[in-house]
């Protein structure tokens, strides 16, 4: 129950002292007892939040075409490592499977894998995709030594931050702490490290774990080739804001109502995995999910949807603006591609 998460944080910080935000929110999300993703994710229409692959599949279908297109700029190697980290319920992979089939070499040469670390996700997974795939619980468990292609939607942003506050003195970090009626609440400790000056009253985000996947995955591609496509919220140049939020039932929360019965999320820093990545001799590039999928054909895929399926015209037409409109996920949502140096992966080349 989520009473015990909040007792046991308010025992821990009464004995040890305040969490940082980036503790709070591992906690709040991963704890094996009381953790939200460890015990009750909850994704769609009818659940806390909605991913785009669950909006529509054309989303994971061009996913699927951007994938065989990769492969064959690669040379179209006889065996490639096929993964998702943080895959939510299968559907993403499922239908880039689907779109697989187009190409049976693609599918023939793929060495497919998820990489995830709740049960109750992993036990979704496999009712829909079966022994089709194979399960890690970290990018480090999925076999080197071959190409690899990897995809992550939604996953840089449930990976914990810690927050900084520009004070007239200087900064300090925000911590979660204990009210005078033992209640959680934010308080600031001095920062102890470097940051850029700034105006009084910013707040600056430092995800160390979203850095850490960056380096990970620019070291696995330099030494074994291919490209990983990282879909998300968030910037794609260096800024302050508290980006931190809770979602219940597809509704704002406060972050410290309900440990571990809210999804806790933060914008992807995509600048700092970007650089994490090239730190490694990796190559990166950027664009908005809009002009992605554009350059995808997601015009074409919606308008061939909707002659084959003539009734349900209106509610494509809708799914597609929530994919790409620009007050929807079309420019809130980046696609970063972190990849091998030698070649460009396909829709990332200069106009």
């Amino acid at each position: 129950m989520s009473g015990g998460l909040r007792d046991r944080l308010r025992a821990q910080i009464a004995q040890t002292g305040p969490l940082t935000v980036a503790q709070y929110m591992t906690a709040c999300l991963h704890d094996p007892q009381d953790g939200y993703y460890a015990t009750r994710p909850a994704l769609g229409e009818d659940g806390d939040f909605i991913t785009a692959p669950l909006v529509s599949q054309m989303f994971g279908e061009l996913i699927g075409v951007w994938a065989i297109s990769a492969w064959q700029a690669m040379g179209a190697p006889a065996r490639f490592v096929l993964a998702e980290i943080g895959p939510g319920d299968g559907t993403l992979m499922s239908d880039l499977l689907r779109a697989g089939r187009l190409a049976p070499a693609f599918l023939d040469a793929a060495d497919v894998w998820l990489v995830e670390t709740s049960e109750p996700l992993a036990d979704l997974q496999h009712e829909r995709l079966g022994d089709a795939v194979r399960w890690a619980r970290s990018l480090d468990e999925i076999p080197g030594g071959e190409p690899m292609i990897l995809v992550a939607n939604e996953l840089l942003d449930c990976l914990p931050v810690r927050q900084f506050v520009r004070t007239a003195t200087g900064w300090a970090e925000q911590v979660v702490g204990l009210g005078p009626d033992d209640g959680l609440i934010l308080g600031l400790v001095p920062a102890g490290i470097p940051l850029p000056d700034a105006r009084e009253g910013v707040i600056w985000e430092v995800s160390a774990a979203q850095e850490a996947l960056g380096a990970a995955l620019g070291e696995r591609l330099v030494r074994d080739g291919g490209a990983a496509l990282l879909i998300d919220y968030g910037r794609d140049q260096p800024g302050f804001g508290d980006t931190l939020q809770a979602l219940v039932r597809h509704e704002r929360t406060d972050p410290l109502a309900c440990p571990g019965e809210a999804d806790l999320t933060v914008h992807a820093d995509f600048p700092a995995v970007r650089a994490a990545a090239e730190r490694t001799g990796a190559r990166s590039a950027i664009l908005t999910q809009a002009a992605f999928l554009a350059r995808l054909g997601i015009g074409e895929r919606a308008e061939t949807l909707m002659r084959s399926r003539p009734d349900k015209s209106e509610v494509i037409g809708r799914q597609l603006n929530r994919l790409i409109a620009g007050d929807q996920m079309g420019d809130l949502f980046k696609a970063c591609c972190l990849y091998a140096p030698g070649w460009t992966p396909p829709a990332f080349d200069e106009d």
